[in-house]
């Protein structure tokens, strides 16, 4: 707990979700963004400004290493989306133009919401109602599981993965293999490009 100056540019865009706690993180002109548990925190690569740590922060996390800050204007800031924003209702239907799988989820129906879109980084949150699709050729993405049974089958190294709530994911760029949704899912992703 507690509170300190961040002055220094961030190096990384760092992308965590909330498990636990309560803090503030506060641009350099002063705004604040305030985050809780559920909600998913975005720093972009430049940022400056201020922590503040309410209640010990337990969080899973991800850091996109690109070459320039990408953030245009004169402050970086920090972007906060809530998870009550993560409903359904507030979601895109994707099915068959998938975000993070293209046409691959044919009849299977998806939804999604990209919340932040900048240079080689995009975060957002994934829904998928039971079903399975092959992937040809897969993003980069880190993702974590909110909600839902989810199995990830890579094709070259023949490895399937269940992937269940509190479970965090890494998927390299290309990998090809089987997506099967056993009960809905919903995931925050990220895709580093």
């Amino acid at each position: 707990q507690g509170g300190w100056p961040s002055p220094n540019g961030k190096a990384v865009t760092e992308v965590f979700y909330v498990l636990d706690g309560h803090g503030m993180l506060g641009d350099s002109d002063g705004a604040k963004h305030y985050f809780g548990p559920g909600d998913v925190v975005i720093i972009p690569k430049g940022h400056t400004g201020r922590w503040d740590v309410n209640m010990p922060i337990h969080k899973v996390w991800a850091v996109n290493a690109h070459d320039r800050v990408e953030e245009s204007g004169p402050v970086v800031r920090v972007r906060v989306d809530h998870s009550m924003n993560f409903a359904r209702q507030f979601l895109m239907e994707t099915s068959g133009k998938d975000i993070l799988y293209g046409s691959n989820t044919g009849g299977v129906a998806s939804a999604s919401k990209t919340f932040y879109d900048v240079g080689p980084t995009k975060v957002g949150v994934w829904t998928c109602e039971a079903g399975s699709f092959y992937v040809a050729s897969g993003t980069r993405q880190w993702f974590h599981v909110v909600e839902g049974v989810i199995f990830i089958t890579d094709e070259i190294e023949g490895i399937s993965k269940r992937c269940v709530p509190g479970d965090t994911v890494v998927l390299s760029a290309g990998w090809s293999g089987y997506v099967d949704v056993v009960e809905p899912v919903k995931k925050i992703f990220t895709v580093a490009e």
